[in-house]
């Protein structure tokens, strides 16, 4: 597949007004310039949204769905080239690249299924006086912008429902990452999506531009997958037209072993829950709170195999962990790995910053106290730190101490137990010995500061989704 580099507004490729580079993270070298948008060309976005947006919404749901279909057939068709672009990109390994692509076509297929399943009510009053009728319909253009770890999947979690509910899109993928966001539209276009419906845009620097989007009384939907502080802040630019919000933001997961779990199966979990992605996930295991009784057990298990991993660039044979994103992304990890270890953390492999060239970091197991600031942080790479705990509520009560609550990890042998822990769990996932439960059929998104509002599932097609309730005379 040819890299596309051109933005994509009103159903053509646009040079744009500017030009970004993109690197290959794990040598530096430039592998494509992107074109860029400035406010006019942001603007036309949302134009040719405008102007698309009522026969998008007219068109048949079954039609919606089929083009999607269409789109998801494409993308399994074409999944090994591109996966080569997520991993020239984004750096993460083929296997992890190739993964993700199955995964993001998944949300075609799921809401090409969801889009003629909309559903309504016709019921009578309590009072007899009326009919209440209950109906969907389409929010409106809908502004969605996505972040850099997963770029094909983050993009299908959103332009899926949205265009299954009938919505009109303008798409802002992360600058680190454009290439698979134009390619996946590439797809769309070839599927069947009329112009206008989705867009593509790249503003830099995204401030003025994004707050232009979100002040245009025409825009009435954003959906944001990022940090909780640009979250917050994207909140605060909507309020002001009350434009409808969800958001999927920050994570510091936690990884509970309880004193009676299968330690094995506890540790090939936490390999997945933690170097998923390199460990550039939000829902990433991020805190590891053992049971003294399993610790040792456990620290040593869980070390072997992080220093088992090859580490290479994600296009070498056998490669299992990758660079970061960006040389800039791998320098915050190795700076939370060193005040941990100031703070009094004890290094049981990798944590230091090899020599050479690319954005890598080993793969790391430290052991630390309760209180270490490490605890604190969304790492975002191959970074496990331990902590030792006397019982299940010490471990409930340290999970939830954070404004965090996106998922949750829990071992044990006895389920009772385990649903006892999970039911106590602030947040709004949890896996029960799986080091992985996402699922383009399963609502996703999280308690408190990481997140409004839930993507995939039957719920996810419902933020694009308004209410009408109509009272009938009868």
């Amino acid at each position: 597949m040819a890299i596309i580099s051109d933005l994509y507004i009103n159903g053509a490729w646009t040079k744009g007004t500017g030009r970004l580079p993109v690197y290959d993270p794990s040598d530096g070298s430039v592998i494509a310039e992107v074109a860029t948008s400035d406010e006019a060309l942001c603007l036309a976005a949302v134009d040719a949204a405008d102007a698309a947006a009522k026969s998008w919404a007219a068109t048949a749901p079954r039609v919606r769905g089929e083009i999607l279909r269409r789109a998801y057939e494409l993308m399994i068709a074409e999944v090994d080239s591109l996966a080569e672009i997520v991993t020239r990109e984004n750096g993460k390994v083929l296997a992890d690249a190739r993964n993700e692509i199955i995964y993001a076509a998944e949300f075609f297929r799921w809401f090409s299924e969801e889009a003629v399943r909309i559903n309504g009510e016709f019921r009578q009053a309590p009072s007899g006086d009326k009919r209440i009728l209950v109906t969907h319909q389409p929010v409106g253009i809908s502004l969605l912008i996505t972040p850099w770890n997963f770029p094909a999947a983050m993009a299908t979690r959103k332009l899926g429902p949205a265009l299954a509910a009938g919505c009109t899109t303008i798409l802002k993928p992360a600058g680190e990452t454009p290439l698979t966001a134009l390619a996946i539209v590439d797809i769309l276009n070839r599927a069947g999506v009329p112009a206008g419906v989705v867009n593509v845009i790249l503003p830099v620097p995204t401030g003025p531009s994004i707050s232009k989007i979100l002040h245009d009384p025409r825009v009435r939907n954003l959906s944001f997958t990022g940090s909780t502080e640009v979250g917050a802040l994207l909140i605060r630019e909507a309020a002001d037209l009350v434009i409808r919000t969800s958001m999927e933001l920050g994570g510091n997961a936690p990884f509970i072993v309880l004193d009676d779990a299968d330690v094995a199966a506890a540790v090939s979990g936490a390999m997945i829950a933690k170097m998923r992605n390199g460990g550039a996930a939000c829902t990433s295991a991020n805190r590891f709170y053992v049971a003294k009784k399993v610790a040792k057990e456990f620290t040593e298990g869980m070390s072997a195999a992080m220093a088992g991993l090859k580490v290479a660039s994600g296009l070498e044979a056998g490669a299992q962990l990758g660079p970061s994103v960006s040389v800039k992304e791998r320098n915050k990890i190795a700076a939370l790995v060193d005040s941990a270890i100031a703070g009094g953390g004890k290094v049981a492999t990798g944590g230091v910053v090899p020599a050479g060239d690319g954005a890598f970091y080993p793969a790391t197991v430290l052991t630390v106290a309760k209180d270490n600031d490490i605890l604190n942080n969304e790492i975002f790479g191959p970074v496990a730190p331990i902590v030792i705990i006397e019982s299940d509520e010490e471990a409930i009560e340290l999970a939830n101490a954070s404004p965090y609550g996106l998922i949750s990890y829990v071992y044990s042998q006895d389920l009772r137990r385990a649903l006892r822990v999970a039911e106590a769990m602030e947040s709004g996932m949890v896996a029960i010995n799986r080091g992985v439960i996402s699922d383009p059929a399963a609502p996703f998104g999280g308690y408190k500061a990481s997140g409004l509002g839930r993507e995939g599932g039957f719920d996810g097609i419902h933020e694009f989704l308004e209410k009408k309730y109509i009272g009938v005379e009868i």
